[in-house]
C-alpha cells in the first residue's frame, strides 16, 4: 500500500483526526506502517484507546480504497497529502491541518495571497451585493477569493471573483462526490476552470451539519484575512472568524443595518475588535499596501449590465419598466404607479424581464436588477 493510500484510509476512519494521524505516523514511522499493526501492538504501546485501535484494524481498507479510487477517477479529483510540496504552505501553518486534501481543479500557486469572504446563507440584497463587489475588486487586485460555496454570501463572493475572471477557491463540508448546495452545480464547474474546489472529507461524505465547523478552519487557514459581510448572532460565519483569530489571521467586518438580524453578529465582531471595513481599499491597505495603490488606478467593475447593452433588443415597454428598476429593491406598487400609465400590463412585462434574466423578483413582490 502506498503512503498516500494509507493516509486516505486513516483519514476515513471515524475518531481519527489530523492530530492522531500525525502522532501515529511519527511514532511508527509511516501511515502504511500504522495500518500493518495488530490491535495488540497498539494496546501494548498505549498510543490510542482500545476502541480506536479496533476501528483501525477492522476498517475495510481494500474495499474502501477500491471505491475511493473509482470516485477519484470518475470525478477527476487529485489527492494532495501533507508531506507533498504541492500542499498549501498557508494550511501547514495551522495546528490541525488535514493530512489529506481532495482537490477538483487547481489550487493557485499564489494561494498564500488569498482573502476569505463569508456570511449568512439567508443574505439580504445589500449583503450579496457587497460580497460580490468586494470579491470582484479584490480579484481585480490579484487576490484569490476563498469561501464555502454555501447559499447567500459565499455564492455571491465566488460569483464576484468569476465575474472579473479572477481566481476563487471553494472549501466544502462534504465529499467531492456531492455538490452542495445542489443548485450550485454550475458555479462548481465555473470555479474549477481557473481555481479549485477542496475538501478534506472522503468522496462519499454527506453534507452533515457537524462537518461544516471543521470546513471553516480551512477557509480561514487558506487566507490572510477573513471578511464577514453578514452574520446573525449564532452564524457559522462567526466560527470562521474565531478560527481566523486562533490562526493569527485578520478579521474584517462589514457593518450592516442596525435593525437587521443578519447584522448582529457582524456588529458584535466590531465591538470585540474586528476591523470595520467599508471598501476593499481598507482591506488591501492593511494586508498589502502596494495592491491597494494599484487598484486605485483601475475602474470599479459594474455591478449590473450597462444600461445600453442591457436594453438592446427589448421592446419599448420593456425598456421603460427596466429603467424604473434599480440595484435597490422596488415594490411592485411603485412600478405600477410609475409605469402603469405608459404600459398596459406591467406584471406581464416584469415576467418577460425575469425570463431574460434582467430583473429578479424578491419576496414581498420586490424587484431588483
Amino acid at each position: 500500500m502506498t503512503e498516500t493510500d494509507a493516509l486516505l484510509v486513516l483519514n476515513a476512519i471515524p475518531g481519527i483526526g489530523s492530530a492522531r494521524i500525525r502522532k501515529l505516523s511519527a511514532h511508527y514511522g509511516s501511515a502504511d506502517r500504522v495500518l500493518s499493526l495488530r490491535e495488540s501492538d497498539f494496546l501494548a504501546d498505549q498510543m490510542i484507546p482500545p476502541p480506536i485501535a479496533s476501528d483501525i484494524v477492522c476498517f475495510p481498507k481494500d474495499s474502501f480504497l477500491k471505491k475511493e479510487h473509482a470516485y477519484l477517477d470518475k470525478e477527476g479529483v487529485e489527492v494532495i497529502t501533507y508531506p507533498q510540496e504541492s500542499y498549501p504552505a498557508s494550511l501547514k501553518e495551522i495546528p490541525d491541518a488535514p493530512f489529506v486534501l481532495y482537490v477538483r481543479g487547481k489550487i493557485p500557486e499564489d494561494i498564500d495571497l488569498s482573502v476569505a469572504i463569508v456570511g449568512s446563507r439567508t443574505a439580504s440584497v445589500y449583503g450579496t451585493s457587497v460580497a460580490e463587489q468586494f470579491a470582484a475588486r479584490l480579484a481585480e487586485a490579484g487576490v484569490n477569493i476563498v469561501s464555502g460555496m454555501a447559499r447567500g454570501i459565499d455564492t455571491a463572493a465566488h460569483r464576484g471573483a468569476l465575474r472579473v475572471r479572477g481566481v476563487t477557491v471553494a472549501v466544502l463540508g462534504c465529499g467531492l462526490a456531492h455538490i452542495y448546495p445542489p443548485e450550485n452545480r454550475k458555479l462548481f464547474n465555473q470555479i474549477i476552470e481557473t481555481g479549485a474546489v477542496i475538501s478534506e472529507f472522503p468522496m462519499e461524505t454527506l453534507p452533515l451539519a457537524f462537518n461544516f465547523p471543521r470546513r471553516n478552519r480551512l477557509i480561514s487557514g487558506l487566507s490572510k484575512g477573513v471578511v464577514v459581510v453578514e452574520a446573525a448572532e449564532k452564524s457559522g460565519a462567526l466560527i470562521t472568524a474565531d478560527c481566523a483569530l486562533e490562526q493569527g489571521r485578520e478579521v474584517y467586518a462589514v457593518p450592516g443595518k442596525i435593525d437587521s438580524p443578519t447584522s448582529q453578529g457582524v456588529h458584535n465582531l466590531i465591538k470585540q475588535g474586528a476591523k470595520l471595513v467599508t471598501c476593499v481599499e481598507d482591506i488591501l491597505e492593511d494586508l498589502h499596501p502596494q495592491l491597494a495603490a494599484d487598484l486605485e488606478q483601475r475602474p470599479a467593475p459594474q455591478s449590473c449590465p450597462n444600461e445600453d447593452t442591457a436594453t438592446e433588443g427589448l421592446t419599448s415597454e420593456e425598456q421603460y419598466v427596466y429603467r424604473h428598476i434599480h440595484d435597490q429593491p422596488v415594490p411592485i406598487d411603485h412600478l405600477l404607479d410609475q409605469c402603469g400609465s405608459h404600459v398596459p400590463s406591467v406584471s406581464a412585462v416584469l415576467l418577460r424581464l425575469e425570463l431574460k434574466h434582467l430583473v429578479k423578483q424578491l419576496p414581498g413582490k420586490l424587484f431588483v436588477r
